[in-house]
């Protein structure tokens, strides 16, 4: 049987080629598929194999020193879900373009924002209902087919657009409330929550191993709506049969989950599609629909 881990740890790396080449090895070992980066800062990945040898394969990685504590989530998914095996050295674990403004040590990144387990998070709503804020730290194709009722959802494309848009004053109301942001499994938080406390906002937290802990946690019978986007080839995942679809088809409105990529190959975005009008359809995005009316 197969499965899917996503994993990630903020923490000193001296020589992190040297980590990236061992991390390789170690995963083709065990015939794992999916991505690796490593960075000075930490390591992130998401790999998929068999439940045994993704066992061992954690139990290999726990063995180094600054990955005792990584804490590794589960997810239904096969090595079907990707291409290869990729392990890279990057200048960050996530890519925010801000490295030269993250400190990380021991304890992971400085000055982030308060971890809150999804069970306290359950506590902490009921407590101080309607003065908690939902941000959405992912980009806005993600929050489209599932967030958090009710949350802040940035128009950014791409996760190094959050700078800039924390910078405008957008989200100034906000800024003296009790915010609670969330991403897939964390990582992106780790930053985001840095990012949001050096622009003045007061209160900030972030949901402990994410979404993805949080749906293992209540399932669809909480504050969770809607699938997860995943970058792999699932594209989108419930945590149960009660996972609702919440998107809207880009050509006939109707309530959807299903994305696929833009039928020109040199485009390749995202294109949100119910699968009736996808069967009749050649599906092109917004963009190179408009280019395709002119050329007529």
């Amino acid at each position: 049987m197969e499965k899917i881990i996503l994993f990630y740890k903020f923490t000193p790396l001296t020589d992190p080629k040297a980590i990236c080449l061992w991390q390789k090895s170690l995963a083709s070992q065990y015939s794992l598929k999916g991505r690796v980066i490593v960075a000075t800062q930490g390591i992130n990945g998401t790999l998929a194999g068999d439940i045994e040898d993704l066992k061992k394969y954690i139990k290999d990685t726990k063995s180094y020193p600054q990955f005792k504590r990584i804490s590794f989530k589960w997810s239904e998914g096969t090595k079907n879900d990707f291409p290869s095996l990729s392990v890279k050295v990057r200048s960050e674990i996530v890519t925010f373009g801000v490295a030269d403004k993250i400190q990380v040590s021991n304890r992971g990144i400085e000055g982030g924002g308060k971890h809150i387990s999804p069970k306290d998070l359950d506590k902490l709503v009921k407590s101080r209902g309607d003065d908690i804020i939902f941000f959405d730290g992912r980009n806005d194709f993600e929050s489209s087919i599932g967030k958090f009722k009710n949350a802040v959802t940035p128009e950014v494309k791409h996760t190094r657009d959050f700078p800039k848009e924390l910078k405008s004053k957008k989200y100034d109301a906000i800024k003296d409330k009790p915010v609670v942001t969330y991403c897939t499994g964390g990582v992106r938080c780790e930053v985001l929550t840095k990012l949001m406390k050096d622009e003045g906002f007061k209160e900030v937290y972030q949901i402990d191993g994410g979404i993805v802990k949080y749906g293992e946690t209540f399932k669809d019978k909480g504050l969770w709506e809607g699938k997860l986007f995943v970058f792999d080839g699932r594209l989108a995942t419930g945590f149960s049969n009660e996972a609702k679809d919440i998107g809207s088809c880009d050509i006939c409105q109707g309530k959807t989950s299903n994305y696929v990529n833009c039928a020109d190959k040199s485009c390749n975005r995202l294109v949100l599609i119910c699968k009736d009008c996808y069967k009749t359809t050649t599906v092109h995005c917004p963009d190179c629909t408009a280019m395709l009316a002119n050329k007529v």
